[in-house]
């Protein structure tokens, strides 16, 4: 996960920058560790089993997998990869900073709300956008993105309040524009799906110093500098802010909220597949370019590892402490990547790559699709079974209850993997 490519372009294709941008996916050397890209070096590997249950006992049901494996399996990945986090506040508050305004040329209805983190409404918000069709008079699905850009720099619309980003260790106003392309808003409400933003750094910055700044800092124990080993990372909060999202979009009359689902790209694709795993309200997860530390396979040696991505100069503050006890001994985790995968069963989880993303091995998540096929299949889900790796824009893997497309291009949100996003949740959400 390469801090220059740990943002997703939102409105704009990125194949003009196509040779630059391979080449900063393939670095050889990171935090002086090498980096493989050769399939022959990519190592031999068994993945623990994920219908073998702790005792031995194989798991032969769907109720068997809910009720006894997938809770041992959760512990295990929230203590030693994420990190645990706090219950939800005991209530949400939150405040409009605009009434109901019909936007978008009037496809749309625009409210702007804060959302407090923490009792007290001084510090430790996060700013939500949320468009719903003004076509529809019923509640929608909607799709709730997480993103690196306060939404007035992503989204082309009059009106929109300016938020704040961090730059430099503080947080000033969000009025440069922002370096990637306009999201789309209009196909969402052509589709009647309700679209909603929040800025990741509004729940927690994503810098090594800024435990102090962010939401974890109100949860340290007297005394304690940092959380423990086995308590939340920078993703963990970032997840669990979505949840408040969650909280507040329950409350919303023109939105379904059993039928809300999560986007990120990057480690914001991280964060959404532990966010939906942990938080099962969620009803769908479309993890984009999630790589190591998401939907890719660990013990697969290919690209980013977990010596990189936990290295203390890189992102070990994002993880539990925990995680970068195997940088060196992958081989003993007690779980891999298609466990964060089949966690997310039997709902819909869509993992969308890119074929030149060679950093984030679109491959490995493929494998792992591949092995958490089985507990989809056990809730007679539809899931990818013996199939050969696609080719990029091969969309035959897209429509599964656990779906799969890699577009051709690098780390980024292509517009077409959008449009190919709405048809998922067409399917999935209706």
């Amino acid at each position: 996960m390469l801090l220059a490519a740990g943002t997703a372009v939102y409105g704009q294709s990125a194949r003009t920058a196509a040779p630059a941008q391979q080449a900063a996916n393939r670095p050889t050397v990171v935090a002086g560790i090498p980096v493989n890209y050769s399939e022959d070096s990519t190592g031999t590997y068994v993945l623990p089993d994920l219908l073998k249950c702790s005792d031995g006992q194989m798991v032969t049901s769907a109720k068997m997998w809910t009720e006894k494996r997938r809770p041992e399996l959760l512990k295990m990945v929230e203590e030693t990869q994420f990190g645990k986090m706090p219950p939800a506040p005991g209530k949400v508050r939150a405040s409009l900073l605009e009434k109901e305004t019909i936007a978008l040329q009037g496809k749309a209805i625009r409210r702007q709300v804060r959302i407090y983190l923490t009792t007290d409404t001084t510090d430790h918000y996060m700013d939500l956008l949320v468009y719903t069709p003004v076509a529809t008079k019923k509640p929608v699905p909607l799709l709730l993105n997480i993103s690196f850009l306060a939404y007035n720099q992503i989204i082309e619309d009059e009106g929109l309040h300016v938020g704040n980003i961090w730059k430099d260790g503080k947080k000033i106003p969000a009025t440069q524009p922002g370096t990637f392309g306009k999201m789309n808003i209009d196909q969402f409400m052509d589709a009647e799906i309700g679209f909603a933003t929040v800025y990741y750094g509004d729940i927690e910055p994503d810098f090594k110093d800024g435990l102090p700044l962010g939401i974890r800092s109100r949860y340290l124990k007297a005394g304690q500098a940092q959380p423990a080993p086995d308590e939340w990372g920078a993703i963990a909060a970032w997840g669990w802010g979505l949840s408040r999202a969650l909280d507040y979009l329950q409350t919303d009359r023109k939105v379904d909220a059993g039928r809300v689902a999560l986007q990120g790209a990057s480690r914001l694709g991280k964060t959404v597949l532990w966010a939906g795993i942990r938080d099962t309200r969620f009803a769908m997860v479309i993890a984009s370019i999630s790589g190591e530390g998401g939907a890719a396979l660990a013990r697969r040696n290919y690209g980013e590892t977990i010596a990189h991505i936990t290295d203390p100069s890189r992102y070990l503050y994002q993880f539990a402490a925990n995680y970068h006890n195997y940088a060196d001994q992958v081989q003993n985790m007690p779980f891999d990547a298609h466990a964060l995968v089949a966690l997310m069963a039997p709902r819909p989880l869509l993992l969308q790559t890119g074929s030149t993303d060679y950093w984030s091995d679109p491959k490995g998540e493929y494998l792992s699709a591949l092995a958490a096929a089985p507990v989809y299949r056990l809730f007679n889900k539809t899931a990818p079974v013996n199939a050969p790796f696609p080719d990029a824009g091969d969309t035959a893997l897209l429509m599964s209850d656990l779906g799969y497309y890699m577009h051709d291009g690098g780390h980024t949100v292509l517009p077409e993997d959008w449009t190919l996003m709405i048809r998922y949740m067409q399917k999935f959400l209706r």
